[in-house]
């Protein structure tokens, strides 16, 4: 196992600032200020039916496997584990192990969401406005606060305790306001606002788990709405499963409020920590994969220490790349899942 940071001090995948005249340089875009964010055009999902198409099962499993065990981007990043699945059940999974490493993950691996815990906040926040959000809700989702200053929070902390320690967490800063700056500001923010300010670790994953479901046994090492979950991919992937199947609200809003996120690209983004070469969207909680390159439109929400949660644009499926390695590993996680994507997708491996 690598060694990393305490998860405590490394909560979530944070980009490196790097300020100009012009822009902060980073890879992202963000919505203008004062209006609706751009959506990005998404596909419909499936009305109907059993997804799948004229791709045999078999065909899919054979392709999915020989890319999570084969292809570069996937043996980098072993040992991890895969699955993939529908609205019902999973449907291929595999542990990818590493030799000389004795790490093996399985489905019921615990290990550290990081920012995988902002898709699952997303949801809560849809649940608890019975799918009808506030304009204030959406700028903390889509981080257009200009709550821009999170640090970490500590363990025994309540919510609202860590917005005011490190007294930075609960900064406001005007200038960033409007604008998209990946930070976990916005949602700890939003987490006092809903009513969350009193809760610690325990009472933060009880009150969570009432609207997502006892069945996503989530829990806190820190009450940061933004990257303090631990969850096993099995639990993760009956959250993604609801969110297929209708059960959870945002399953109908996935990629809605998006707006874009590279300053590259974009006069109202200023910080992402995904590549300044690709061009994502940032909907509520959770990232689309709309790069014009290399995207296809998946949902995802990738965390800092390697765990990449994805649900495909066409919401006929799931998936899930999970492992616990050193800081910063998520973008490499994306990068091995979304071609674990296409491989099942397609039926052929990349």
């Amino acid at each position: 196992m690598q060694s990393r940071p305490h998860p405590n001090l490394v909560p979530l995948l944070k980009p490196s600032l790097a300020l100009s005249a012009a822009a902060v340089l980073l890879a992202g875009c963000g919505g203008g200020s004062g209006g609706e964010p751009n959506e990005p055009t998404l596909p419909p999902p499936p009305t109907s039916g059993t997804p799948g198409g004229s791709i045999g099962e078999s065909q899919r499993i054979s392709a999915a496997r020989s890319t999570a065990t084969n292809n570069a981007a996937c043996t980098a990043i072993a040992p991890f584990y895969w699955e993939v699945g529908d609205r019902n059940a999973a449907r291929a999974s595999g542990s990818v192990n590493r030799a000389g490493n004795g790490t093996v993950y399985t489905a019921d691996s615990f290990m550290p969401l990081a920012s995988a815990t902002k898709w699952l906040f997303g949801a809560y926040v849809v649940e608890l406005r019975a799918g009808v959000l506030t304009p204030q809700d959406v700028r903390h989702l889509t981080f257009r606060s200009g709550y821009t200053s999170f640090s970490f929070c500590l363990p025994g902390q309540t919510v609202d305790g860590c917005l005011a320690v490190p007294a930075s967490n609960g900064a406001y800063t005007a200038s960033t306001d409007g604008r998209f700056f990946y930070d976990g500001g916005h949602m700890q923010k939003l987490g006092s606002l809903v009513g969350l300010g009193n809760l610690n670790n325990g009472a933060l994953a009880t009150e969570m788990r009432s609207l997502l479901g006892d069945d996503v046994a989530l829990s806190f090492s820190q009450p940061q709405l933004a990257g303090g979950a631990q969850a096993t991919p099995a639990d993760y992937a009956r959250f993604l499963r609801k969110l297929l199947g209708g059960q959870l609200r945002l399953g109908a809003l996935l990629g809605t409020q998006a707006v874009c996120t590279n300053p590259d690209t974009c006069a109202n983004a200023l910080a992402t920590p995904v590549p300044r070469t690709e061009s994502w969207s940032y909907s509520l909680g959770h990232w689309v994969e709309t790069d014009p390159v290399v995207g296809d439109g998946a949902f995802s929400s990738a965390g800092a220490f390697g765990f990449y949660p994805w649900i495909d644009a066409t919401r006929s499926w799931y998936g899930v790349v999970a492992r616990d390695a050193a800081a910063g590993s998520g973008n490499e996680s994306a990068s091995c899942g979304r071609l674990i994507r296409k491989a099942w997708v397609t039926g052929v491996s990349p």
